[in-house]
């Protein structure tokens, strides 16, 4: 399975901190469900590349 394979999954996903000082990405997706706690930096290097790939995503749709 690749990135830019589609599926066909219906999934919630939750962010927020946790009382440890953590951020928690949630997901859950067909009765599982996948807890990823991530230091701040981490959490902040993340969005980082979410942005990154937003504006490369815009980039693609406009050609």
């Amino acid at each position: 399975m690749g990135i830019n394979n589609e599926r066909d999954i219906e999934a919630n996903m939750q962010i927020g901190p946790t009382d440890l000082g953590m951020v928690r990405i949630f997901i859950e997706a067909d009765g599982v469900e996948i807890p990823m706690d991530f230091e701040p930096d981490e959490a902040e290097e993340i969005a980082e590349e979410i942005k990154a790939a937003a504006i490369a995503a815009r980039a693609v749709k406009r050609r």
